[in-house]
């Protein structure tokens, strides 16, 4: 049974933890704060080695994966490594990774282009590893009587920049929906959601309206929803999952019938073009400075299918995680996607991929 965890308690936790971690890291980062006093440092040099402690940041659609594999990783050991953990979204984790700032970075879509040749300026190499398949999931307000399923085309009309001061009304949507205003709510630009679901639904990568609320925290988005009747939304299933009584999912329909997301239509490829495998990136230098951290992954792959249906994730098949455990062991660096954007992903073909890389 998954457990359902809260997301403002969680993000309350994570800015504690980086406060603790914050108080205790021997050298200053500048990132989670730089103005420690020379006495704090030097004590944390002797309770804990600054080569010991782990930095994650990336995509919040990833983050209860890996914040789970931390706190079960932690339970698990007595001699605790210190973690910090953070979500700025996909896009901004990747200019913290490729600078070298992080060990890890959570991505709710492959590596790009321009991220490639950014970390390899700053002689950053990474293992890429899928963790499991997301259901990128369309929601609205439980009072919302009529919006049950959309097509991808009135998705696309609705989210494409010309919608921006123009589509505004649900009966603009469809003609019999109500003349009342629509909200929306939806990914901001530094989040990997943002550019998969501009991809999946308008064609482009990036390409969408402004004139809605946007966040890289996807608490935020349920929250926005959740308190807004005539609100549309759209972010990770787990999100949903976690908040299912105070939202309504809405099927997508693309070119057949309209589908609710789920684990079932994930694994049966119904589910399009929304269902999209999770990632996480390793620096190859944090794996050979760090030792905790290559333990602290391997313990992460192993348990990925436990941690995926704890958290409200699809697992990938035992053949998959076997296949990406094994890039890990074999340090095999870079890319299955050659920096180019990939929708509408099957379980099956992320597996024939990562056999091909």
């Amino acid at each position: 049974m998954r457990r359902q965890w809260f997301g403002m308690a969680r993000t309350v936790a994570i800015a504690m933890s980086v406060s603790v971690f914050i108080a205790g890291c021997s050298a200053p980062n500048a990132e989670v704060g730089a103005s420690q006093g020379d006495s704090a440092a030097e004590t944390s040099q002797v309770q804990q080695p600054a080569t010991q402690s782990i930095l994650i940041d990336g995509s919040s659609t990833v983050h209860p994966l890996t914040d789970e594999a931390v706190k079960e990783f932690e339970f698990e050991r007595e001699d605790e490594p210190r973690f910090a953990i953070a979500f700025s979204g996909t896009t901004a984790g990747f200019r913290k990774f490729c600078a070298g700032e992080t060990d890890i970075t959570n991505a709710s879509r492959p590596i790009t282009s321009a991220e490639i040749a950014a970390c390899k300026a700053a002689g950053v190499q990474y293992i890429e590893l899928p963790v499991a398949f997301d259901a990128l999931t369309v929601v609205v307000h439980p009072s919302n009587t009529w919006a049950n399923d959309l097509t991808v085309e009135e998705l696309k009309r609705l989210w494409e920049p010309a919608a921006d001061g123009q589509m505004t009304t649900w009966n603009q949507i469809r003609a019999e929906w109500p003349n009342q205003p629509i909200q929306l709510y939806g990914a901001g630009q530094d989040s990997g959601t943002f550019d998969y679901f501009t991809e999946a639904i308008v064609g482009e990568s990036g390409a969408s309206r402004r004139d809605y609320t946007a966040s890289e925290d996807d608490a935020v988005l349920v929250q926005g929803v959740a308190n807004d009747p005539n609100g549309l939304g759209y972010f990770g299933y787990a999100y949903y999952e976690e908040a299912q009584t105070k939202l309504k999912p809405v099927a997508i329909a693309d070119g057949e019938e309209a589908v609710l997301p789920s684990d079932q239509a994930v694994v049966n490829n119904q589910y399009h073009p929304l269902a999209r495998p999770l990632f996480i990136y390793v620096s190859v230098r944090s794996l050979q400075e760090k030792p905790v951290l290559r333990e602290f992954v391997e313990y992460y792959l192993t348990h990925a299918s436990n941690l995926a249906n704890t958290v409200g994730y699809v697992p990938l098949s035992d053949e998959t995680y076997q296949v990406v455990q094994d890039h890990l062991i074999n340090t095999k660096v870079g890319t299955a996607f050659g920096g180019k954007a990939q929708t509408d992903l099957t379980l099956d073909e992320l597996l024939q991929r990562e056999k091909a890389f």
